[in-house]
């Protein structure tokens, strides 16, 4: 059976580096036979994480909807960019909302609990985004995600894609395959 895999890229920005790396990470999973959605995360608008929000409203409809998706996949790809060190606001925000329970019976971070995850970023800078690779893995891991080992950090990305928003580089081309292909296998 086919292995459905989430891919988002934690940013929304028009020409994200990151969205691209993510579409490059969707057209590996699907050469490779996995059932892929990309998740464009402006289509999924959440407010800030507030507990006396959620108390008096729920969780949002927007983190139940995603969380399903989530819930379904046997593993996810997460492409994020850094910002000042980290992930995204965006990016954690959402991950936050969809590790909410909503209902009376389910069972604790579902969305996340034995999931199969993989992580890579791309950055204008000088180290790729390997910053804020290190919270991402540590606040999946501390959620259940098995993660896959390998993590992509591309530097100078302004440089690193061709005009069809392709890898110029070999070896990232490679890793990003190994890595697609291992989180498949451990899904």
């Amino acid at each position: 059976m086919a292995k459905k895999l989430l891919i988002l890229s934690g940013s929304i920005r028009n020409g994200s580096y990151n969205t691209r790396l993510a579409r490059l990470a969707l057209e590996l999973a699907l050469s490779k036979g996995a059932k892929t959605e990309l998740i464009d995360l402006a289509e999924y608008p959440l407010p800030l994480f507030n507990a006396d929000e959620e108390a008096e409203h729920g969780v949002h409809e927007n983190a139940i909807r995603l969380k399903a998706k989530f819930v379904q996949a046997d593993g996810f790809f997460i492409a994020s960019p850094e910002y000042n060190s980290s992930m995204t606001p965006l990016l954690k925000n959402t991950l936050d909302w969809i590790s909410r329970k909503h209902e009376e019976n389910e069972a604790p971070l579902i969305a996340y609990a034995d999931k199969a995850g993989a992580i890579s970023g791309a950055s204008p800078g000088a180290l790729g985004a390997i910053r804020a690779l290190v919270p991402l893995r540590l606040l999946l891991s501390n959620l259940g995600v098995n993660l896959v080992g390998r993590q992509l950090a591309i530097p100078k990305a302004r440089e690193a894609f061709d005009d069809d928003s392709k890898l110029v580089s070999a070896f990232h081309r490679s890793m990003l395959d190994k890595i697609i292909t291992s989180l498949i296998r451990i899904s």
